[in-house]
């Protein structure tokens, strides 16, 4: 095969899932409860009245999980600690039953030689500190980084890949101010703000405690998203609108923010558009804060999934371009843009001239059991092949990528559409418990196998 169209050997080939969104064992072994936990019981919260009290029950196949990984061949494996699992209540009080789950989790996936990627914070934030007032608390960025402390300290001999925060973004917009997430808040402008700015803060002091605590050498970063702007066409102007639409911060979508939240991680401050939009709501910042923000980071975690092309208007601005009638979507009506993996890593490297880490980037498929027994998915693959080939196009233009990772290895509890939708490379049966591997986990192990080479390959099928 053509060497030219093989990744790095050193290129992490992964796949990812969330705690509360696989390991079920809802109130097993000391685990506290989580604002998801709570978020579940209200009627109408979730589709189908579903939750994660059991979803794909991990806690206790975690094992047969981690032999699917190794079949699959995957190099990395991006999983999140679950902090109501390792502190229960309020009083920092640990659970070792919850840390010696990780242990053999984190054990397992080394004997497996697949490399662990670990989340501190992935939206399963403890009831017992919501109800001590959560992220609008100024000493929630301490729980956090008291938190991150007890985690690296345990497992940091062996685990050398941190990630402080999944989508900042999300968890605050979707959880705190439209209310459609856990746990479920409408607060202020100005509420949210302080919601983000403490967030900002837990990043910072998560890092530091993660730098003091590991026991050996660590890398850190977080797994932020955002909306990706594409060019309407090919011009340098096409380009330099999609770009700064990319980093814009627009009030009509505040979740789609990139810069108001990347801005103060990496460059030490927030954006100067940031100032002009939300004005008196801004939050307040006290010396050191944006110090205490700006740590050195090894690299940058972003979530891909959404993007739109981008065009003018006449006040200088920009507008999406709407998609024709009949465009490809997923079977969760998510707009088809494979050139996201092109664009996002990109332009994410030309403002913060970090290495790039595609923490997430998946499909919702209408999988099912067909009569011969398998899950064909070829539309995942395509999915998949667009993307891979995208990426590897930044890659060549010198875009410097360490790895991918597909969401999700398994389908699972997906937040406030519970089991509708279906992401995972492996069929997750969830009145069994039975896994299956669909077609597209046969071809990725494929395409790993060959470092990528296989891309090149028109296989749909396995």
């Amino acid at each position: 095969m053509d060497d030219t169209k093989r990744f790095p050997e050193e290129f992490y080939w992964g796949a990812a899932a969330a705690a509360y969104q696989i390991e079920g064992a809802y109130g097993k072994d000391g685990k506290g409860l989580s604002v998801w936990d709570v978020f579940c019981t209200k009627p109408g919260a979730v589709k189908g009245g579903d939750t994660g009290e059991v979803a794909c029950d991990h806690y206790h196949r975690y094992r047969e999980d981690v032999d699917l990984m190794k079949q699959i061949g995957l190099k990395a494996y991006r999983l999140s600690v679950s902090w109501p699992r390792v502190i229960p209540d309020s009083t920092g009080n640990i659970n070792p039953a919850g840390l010696d789950f990780y242990d053999r989790l984190v054990d397992s996936l080394l004997e497996a030689s697949v490399t662990p990627f670990i989340t501190l914070f992935h939206w399963d934030y403890p009831q017992a500190l919501f109800c001590r007032g959560g992220w609008l608390n100024p000493a929630s960025p301490n729980w956090f980084a008291e938190y991150a402390e007890i985690v690296v300290r345990r497992l940091g001999d062996r685990v050398h890949n941190w990630l402080t925060l999944n989508e900042p973004t999300f968890f605050i917009w979707l959880g705190h101010w439209t209310g459609v997430n856990a746990p479920g808040l409408k607060l202020s402008q100005g509420e949210v703000l302080q919601v983000l700015h403490h967030t900002l803060l837990a990043h910072g002091k998560g890092v530091q405690a993660i730098r003091a605590s590991s026991p050996g050498n660590c890398r850190v970063g977080l797994a932020a998203t955002g909306f990706v702007g594409l060019p309407n066409g090919e011009t340098a102007d096409d380009i330099e609108l999609a770009r700064s639409g990319m980093f814009s911060v627009p009030l009509d979508d505040q979740r789609q923010q990139n810069s108001l939240v990347m801005d103060p991680i990496f460059l030490g401050k927030y954006p100067d558009a940031a100032e002009v939009s939300f004005g008196k709501h801004m939050p307040q910042i006290r010396p050191g804060d944006m110090e205490t923000i700006h740590q050195p980071l090894d690299f940058l975690g972003y979530n891909i999934y959404e993007g739109w092309s981008l065009n003018p208007t006449k006040d200088g601005q920009f507008e999406r371009v709407p998609q024709p009638a009949g465009a490809a979507r997923t079977a969760a009506y998510w707009q088809m843009s494979p050139e996201l993996c092109y664009w996002g890593p990109r332009f994410l490297y030309e403002r913060y001239s970090m290495p790039i880490l595609v923490t997430e980037n998946g499909i919702s498929g209408a999988d099912w059991i067909m009569l011969d027994g398998k899950i064909h998915d070829p539309e995942r693959i395509d999915f998949m092949r667009r993307n891979l080939l995208n990426l590897r196009k930044a890659m060549q233009e010198g875009v410097p990528v360490m790895g991918y990772f597909y969401w999700s290895i398994l389908d699972n509890f997906e937040w406030q559409l519970g089991f509708k939708e279906r992401f995972g490379l492996i069929f997750v049966d969830y009145q069994t418990q039975q896994r299956f591997m669909k077609d597209s986990a046969w071809w990725y192990k494929k395409v790993i196998a060959t470092s990528g080479a296989a891309l090149d390959e028109d296989i749909y099928s396995i």
